[in-house]
């Protein structure tokens, strides 16, 4: 499982010494334990009458909901980079570069623009979208298709161009 394989990281940066990965990836066991925290609240306000180990095991991330945590962390960091290139500081905006590579490691292979086009075409032709409007729709088909295999900015610009023709 991933959360395991990021531990196990965490674990071999600490012997190796290298502080940079270390702080990365405990920031990365930070975000996922909270969604757990989250998750398992959720479900104790639903199910007020499960076991401990039940309850442990329901409120456990799977691996998409992982995927989704680190696009999410990966996103920040690149909002944060335009941040700092506006504020004119380099050594910032090399640190979060630094931290998206660390990070991309962890997500399943990244679709080309090649492949994104055509998986976005492929959706656009399905849901028979012929207009911005339908620009929804055309997400909400392709999410699953390209959950953390794709920078969601990048496919809305793509859908947008192809419904603006």
């Amino acid at each position: 499982m991933l959360k395991q394989q990021i531990q196990s990281d965490v674990k071999e940066a600490l012997k190796s010494g290298n502080e940079e990965l270390v702080g990365v990836l405990r920031l990365t066991l930070s975000a996922i334990n909270s969604k757990e925290k989250e998750k398992r609240y959720n479900i104790v306000k639903e199910e007020q009458d499960l076991k401990e180990e039940e309850l442990s095991f329901k409120s456990e991330m799977t691996d998409d909901e992982i995927i989704s945590t680190l696009s999410s962390e990966i996103k920040k960091r690149k909002d944060a980079i335009v941040l700092y290139e506006q504020g004119n500081r380099p050594e910032l905006v090399e640190k979060e570069k630094k931290e998206i590579k660390i990070l991309q490691k962890y997500l399943p292979e990244q679709l080309s623009i090649e492949e994104l086009k055509k998986i976005v075409e492929e959706s656009v032709n399905k849901i028979g979208a012929k207009e911005v409007k339908d620009m929804g729709k055309v997400m909400a088909d392709l999410s699953s298709k390209i959950k953390g295999r794709a920078d969601k900015s990048e496919v809305s610009k793509i859908v947008k161009e192809l419904l603006n023709k």
